[in-house]
Formats: C-alpha cells, sequence, structure tokens
C-alpha cells in the first residue's frame, strides 16, 4: 500500500475486532510517530499505550462515555510535554507537532491492517490522572486502535479541492 492509499481508505473506525495487535506491528505504528517531524527536533512527546481492561474502561469514561473505546485492544495517549512552548508565528508547537506524530501513527495503522479514531472529546483533567500525566503536561488526543470489524475504503465526503485551495493569496 503506497501513503496516498492510505490516505484514501484511513476512517475512524469505531468497531473492533477482539483480536490483540501483535508486538511488532503496534512497534512499527509508533516508529511512525517516533520518525515525525518535529519543531527544532525537539520531539516534545511521550505515547502511553493502554491495554488494560479496567484503565481502558476508565479512558472511555473520560471521553464522554463513549464506551465504545474501551473495546478497542489498545489506546494510545499522545501527551505534550511543552505545551507552553510556543512558535515564533504564534502557534503552540505541539498543536502541529504532535497532531504530524499521531497521523503518521492513523497511517502506518492502516497500512498494519488496524483502523483508529481520533479523540478529541475527553476530559484534560481525568485522563491525565488515568494515565498518570503530570499538570505540566497536555493530552492531545487518546486513539484506540485495533482491527475493524468491517472493511472500509469508500468514498468520503470532502469538498472539491476548487474550494479549498487558493493560489497567491486568499482572494477567490
Amino acid at each position: 500500500m503506497d501513503v496516498h492509499e492510505a490516505i484514501r481508505t484511513r476512517c475512524s473506525v469505531r468497531d473492533y475486532t477482539t483480536d490483540a495487535i501483535p508486538e511488532e506491528t503496534l512497534l512499527r505504528v509508533l516508529e511512525a510517530a517516533r520518525l515525525a517531524p518535529s519543531s527544532s527536533n525537539r520531539q516534545e512527546w511521550r505515547f502511553i499505550v493502554v491495554r488494560d481492561e479496567a484503565r481502558k474502561k476508565r479512558l472511555a469514561e473520560a471521553a464522554n462515555n463513549q464506551t465504545w473505546i474501551a473495546d478497542a485492544p489498545v489506546i494510545i495517549g499522545a501527551v505534550a510535554t511543552d505545551p507552553a512552548s510556543i512558535m515564533t508565528c504564534g502557534v503552540p508547537r505541539y498543536a502541529v507537532d504532535l497532531t504530524i506524530a499521531v497521523d503518521h501513527m492513523t497511517l502506518a495503522a492502516v497500512q498494519e491492517g488496524l483502523g483508529t479514531c481520533w479523540i478529541g472529546s475527553f476530559s484534560q483533567e481525568r485522563v491525565r490522572e488515568i494515565l498518570g500525566v503530570d499538570k505540566s503536561c497536555m493530552v492531545l488526543t487518546i486513539l484506540p486502535m485495533g482491527y475493524p470489524v468491517a472493511k472500509s475504503g469508500g468514498a468520503k465526503s470532502r469538498k472539491r479541492l476548487e474550494q479549498i485551495v487558493r493560489y497567491e493569496t486568499d482572494s477567490a
């Protein structure tokens, strides 16, 4: 599978089989995150892999009771270790750097036959506590990961390229 096919077929998966993810497969997905670029190569991130059933259930509850999250064999917490760091353009570094790393993971997961779903609806305080993350850090997302029950790859509903691309300036 090439990267374009992975991009076309990646979708948010909310229904996973009970099959465990082999360690070597998980390590390849995590390696994709490790290799992601970051501002000044700071790599101000950590990834917390959760397999424990009770902890997964608590994470699902902290994610506004999205109980399906706990059905994934693995949940990865993506943690920014210096959320106060700002790039000269005014954007928080973690918002760019950690997003790139998580996106690398989601695409590597597709390559491995896995599905993921970016979770942004959760209690920061509760998830930090469940994952043992210091208050000086920020959890960007929790990422359930596993083998999808149903295969996807159908057409995605997206705006046409002409609707989102401008050349030289933002003038239409």
